[in-house]
């Protein structure tokens, strides 16, 4: 099995756990773990389009959907991490206060503009904000000063003052340079995310990549998997 090279495909938060993960991996087998990065929407419609690969990470219920259509292996989906969302600013610039539900949307409808992910791309956390905007009953304002991204992190377009605030998940906020993670939502509405692994029905290295969700899984990669703004998870 030495020396194989696994394809793997996985969503934005859960980036930091396998840049963390995949290259001691890579060193103790001797396998290549070749990457394809998108919002877990985006990645959906890659597999349901006939994309091959050999492992990979989504939402529990993407990989359970793409199982009924013949996609994964059933029974192979093998949760890992969950991420909750949080709010981000520019460093040096004052810290909004989001201690209450109250407080969090009162600093949505301050901010001179709100930048999240664009639900139409997919991303699990701008779907969930765009609801929360939606519930609030504030949609209107909030949108009209919004900025949509539609890939990568939030937080860099804090960072480039293309928004005063940002919401997203805490996993892709913290590597970002220049930028300040004022908190979590609020309990009462924090919405977590969890991500899974599932392996391709067509995989051409199985057994090499149940050998990668091992990894992940691994208890003694815990506290690393809390390090990138994530909590293990199983079952």
């Amino acid at each position: 099995m030495s020396g194989m090279e696994i394809k793997m495909l996985h969503a934005g938060a859960i980036t930091q756990v396998v840049r963390a993960v995949v290259p001691e991996f890579e060193k103790q087998t001797g396998h290549k773990v070749v990457l394809h990065r998108d919002t877990a929407g985006a990645l959906t419609k890659l597999i349901e389009a006939g994309e091959p690969f050999d492992l990979a990470l989504l939402t529990p219920g993407a990989i359970d959907k793409l199982t009924e259509q013949g996609k994964f292996v059933r029974g192979s989906r093998t949760n890992i991490a969950r991420v909750g969302v949080g709010v981000v600013v520019k460093e040096g610039t004052p810290l909004p206060d989001i201690s209450s539900v109250e407080a969090f949307k009162n600093a949505l409808l301050k901010a001179k503009s709100v930048a999240y992910i664009d639900p139409h791309a997919g991303g699990s956390s701008g779907i969930y904000v765009a609801g929360l905007l939606e519930k609030f009953g504030i949609a209107n304002e909030v949108n009209a000063k919004a900025k949509l991204i539609h890939g990568g992190a939030v937080a860099t377009h804090i960072a480039k003052d293309v928004a005063e605030l940002g919401v997203h998940q805490i996993s892709e906020i913290l590597p970002v340079k220049g930028i300040v993670l004022v908190g979590p939502l609020p309990n009462e509405i924090q919405n977590y995310t969890t991500y899974a692994a599932g392996i391709g029905a067509s995989a051409k290295q199985a057994e090499a990549a149940k050998a990668l969700i091992k990894a992940f899984v691994n208890p003694d990669n815990a506290e690393l998997i809390r390090s990138k703004g994530l909590e293990p998870v199983s079952a």
